[in-house]
C-alpha cells in the first residue's frame, strides 16, 4: 500500500539563515545537514538506532501508550557542549495546555549517544548558525528522543495541538517512518493565517523554525497495516535560561 505525501520546499545551507528572517522557517534536507555540521550523511543514519528501545513516556495526559522517549539538557557557550545535571522537562500551561505545569522526569538520553561525535557535532552546528541569527552568550539546549508508535491503533505525535514551545528556535529532525500513514507537518504563522503543510520523509531531513513566529503541530499518525512507528529527535534551543518549574525540584 503506498500513500500520498506531500514534499516541502527544501533550503539549501548557504540560504537558511535568510529563510529564518524572512519566513521564520527552513526545511533542509539530510544533505544539508551534513554539511551545517560538518559530518557526514552516513555519521548521521549511523545514530538512528539508538532510537530502539526508548522507554514509554509516563506523563500522557489522553491516557495513550503510543509515545517513547529520553530527555538531556545542555549549555553551548563559546563552541563548547557541557551536559547539564539531568532535569525535569518543564513548560507553562502558555505553551502546552495539556501537559503544561508540572515537572515532567524523563529517562535521561544514554552516554552511548551524548558522547557519539555526531551528535555532538549536529547541536554544536545548528548552535553556531543559529547564532548568526541571534548572537548569545549561552545557548540553553534540551534534546528530546521520541519514538510515536500505533500500538492503540493511532499515535499522536503532538497530542497538545498546535503550539509554540517557548523558547527561541526549534529543530525537528525526521529519523524514521515505519509502516505508517499520517505524520503530516504544519506550520502556521503565529501573527497571521499563513501556512504550509508537508510531510518529512527523508532520514535526517530537518524543520528548523524560530519559536517566537511559528505555530506547528503533526498529525496523527495510523498503522499501513498492523504497526509502524515514527522516530523523530527535537532540540531546543533557549537564550534566557532553561524552562523551570517556579518550584522546581531535584532528583
Amino acid at each position: 500500500m503506498t500513500t500520498l505525501t506531500l514534499s516541502p520546499p527544501l533550503t539549501q545551507a548557504k540560504a537558511i539563515t535568510q529563510a529564518l528572517r524572512d519566513d521564520g522557517f527552513a526545511v533542509v534536507s539530510a544533505e544539508t545537514v551534513a554539511q551545517v555540521c560538518n559530518v557526514s550523511v552516513a555519521g548521521l543514519e549511523s545514530m538512528t538506532p539508538y532510537w530502539e528501545g526508548l522507554p514509554r513516556d509516563p506523563y500522557l495526559r489522553d491516557g495513550g501508550r503510543y509515545r517513547f522517549r529520553r530527555h538531556a539538557s545542555y549549555e553551548i557557550k563559546n563552541q563548547a557542549l557541557t551536559l547539564v545535571p539531568h532535569r525535569a522537562h518543564w513548560q507553562s500551561v502558555d505553551y502546552n495546555a495539556l501537559h503544561g505545569g508540572i515537572e515532567r522526569w524523563f529517562e535521561p538520553i544514554q552516554s552511548q549517544v551524548t558522547n557519539d561525535p555526531t551528535w555532538r557535532a549536529v547541536l554544536l552546528g545548528l548552535a553556531n548558525l543559529l547564532s548568526g541569527l541571534k548572537p548569545v552568550t549561552t545557548w540553553f539546549v534540551e534534546a528530546h528522543q521520541f519514538r510515536i508508535d500505533t500500538t492503540d491503533g493511532i499515535g499522536r505525535p503532538t497530542p497538545e495541538g498546535a503550539h509554540r514551545d517557548g523558547v527561541d528556535f526549534v529543530a525537528v529532525f525526521l529519523l524514521d517512518r515505519v509502516g505508517i500513514q499520517g505524520g503530516e507537518t504544519r506550520i502556521f504563522d503565529a501573527a497571521g493565517s499563513t501556512g504550509l503543510r508537508f510531510t518529512l520523509s527523508q532520514p535526517w531531513s530537518l524543520l528548523l523554525m524560530n519559536d517566537e513566529r511559528m505555530i506547528h503541530e503533526s498529525t496523527p499518525i495510523r498503522p499501513l497495516v498492523d504497526y509502524g512507528y515514527r522516530d523523530t529527535l527535537v532540540l531546543t534551543f533557549r537564550s534566557n535560561g532553561f524552562q523551570d518549574s517556579p518550584n522546581r525540584s531535584q532528583q
